[in-house]
């Protein structure tokens, strides 16, 4: 039996690569150390888009192209390897993998990071936040 007066853990889904898991596109290992220190104190479970939607790690950068990810999401535009290979699918797939475990799971809030094709809030909102925002997700940005 729960007792009302425990108040509950702030959970939030975060974006993997940002606590320092081999989820970058490069392979790269780089946590943040301000989004860890944010962290503390809360449950976190880490995810990452691109994984989710298919994609291996490493794996060619990809960017946004001809809009942002509103525009992917309606069909206006598309993320594109820097071959060409056009893999807005697999960015979809994965924003709608994200967003299933945000409503699975009732968290609080998504951290995400800055400067992603998918996990970008400002300046060019990547394809997962932009899914996010549409369904009225805290989101919080680091990196």
């Amino acid at each position: 039996m729960q007792d009302s007066h425990i108040k509950k853990k702030t959970t939030y889904l975060v974006s993997s690569c940002l606590i320092g898991l081999c989820t970058r596109y490069d392979g790269v290992i780089s946590p943040d150390q301000k989004c860890i220190e944010f962290l503390e104190g809360t449950n976190w479970i880490p995810v990452c888009p691109e994984q989710l939607g298919g994609l291996a790690t490493p794996r060619p950068k990809a960017m946004l192209c001809e809009g942002n990810g509103h525009d992917v999401l309606q069909g206006n535009a598309r993320v594109t390897t820097e071959e060409g290979e056009n893999v807005s699918e697999n960015f979809i797939r994965g924003a709608e993998q994200v967003l299933d475990l945000a409503r699975r799971l009732a968290v609080d809030g998504i951290v995400l990071k800055s400067r992603s094709p998918s996990c970008a809030v400002h300046d060019n909102t990547g394809v997962t936040a932009a899914l996010l925002q549409l369904h009225n997700f805290q989101l919080i940005e680091f990196g």
